[in-house]
């Protein structure tokens, strides 16, 4: 499949770093300092697939000594731009050979999976994520939920592309950012639930969380569909058998 990051896209990637955590995308973060307090012992955090690096900062924000790392070049330099104090990295096509064994404690990985093609590939980096992560370390890794690509939202829209719903795993699916600046639709890949626990069985990881955060209706925003329909699903990852709770 001939498939390209639009996040490497350098327009793309200047209007994304001015966006923050607005509506729908305030969900997806809202419950992380609760799930990381829950779940998460250390310090030492890895933000896999950082972009602009507004995770990487939430990250240091909840307490957490923090990395970003990201295959895109103008991602990675938006990052610097905006906290040249920051710790951000690029890695070739994921490569984090740089990182020993057992590096961290907690690896976020918020929306990197969404663009990331087969299940070979997101198997491989797994199985890697898997290796640098220390003992009793957690993996966090929060997608796109398959309803995302068929509703409208506080912050994205899909009215315009009505084949997202013949969509099967694998397929790519269309999703404007109605926050950002640039309206171009960001390319996704569809990948279900199923999918994404035959991906973590086969790369050793065991799930010990799942997590499909709904709007509240005394929120300070016009929710659309995110008091009914959950946007994004947050899983939370053990390594081998000894780690896990």
């Amino acid at each position: 499949m001939d498939f390209r990051n639009c996040y490497e896209d350098d327009a793309y990637a200047a209007a994304y770093a001015r966006l923050e955590f607005p509506g729908t995308y305030y969900l997806a973060f809202r419950d992380l300092p609760a799930l990381f307090a829950r779940h998460v012992g250390g310090r030492r955090a890895l933000d896999f697939g950082c972009g602009t690096g507004r995770s990487t900062r939430f990250l240091a924000r909840c307490g957490f000594d923090a990395i970003g790392v990201d295959i895109a070049p103008e991602m990675v330099r938006q990052a610097h731009s905006v906290d040249p104090e920051g710790d951000y990295r690029l890695v070739t096509d994921g490569d984090l050979g740089q990182f020993a064994d057992g590096s961290f404690d907690l690896i976020l990985a918020a929306f990197t999976f969404d663009n990331i093609p087969t299940r070979q590939r997101k198997v491989a980096l797994f199985a890697e994520l898997g290796r640098v992560l220390a003992a009793g370390g957690r993996i966090v890794n929060l997608v796109s939920a398959p309803e995302i690509y068929l509703h409208e939202w506080a912050s994205f829209s899909t009215k315009n592309y009505p084949e997202n719903r013949r969509a099967r795993c694998g397929d790519q699916v269309r999703i404007v950012v109605t926050a950002l600046e640039d309206h171009r639709p960001a390319v996704d890949i569809l990948w279900p639930d199923a999918d994404y626990r035959d991906v973590y069985a086969r790369a050793g990881l065991a799930v010990l969380d799942v997590h499909r955060p709904l709007g509240h209706a005394d929120e300070p925003c016009q929710w659309v569909s995110e008091t009914t329909t959950a946007p994004w699903t947050l899983y939370t990852l053990a390594g081998n058998t000894s780690d896990r709770d």
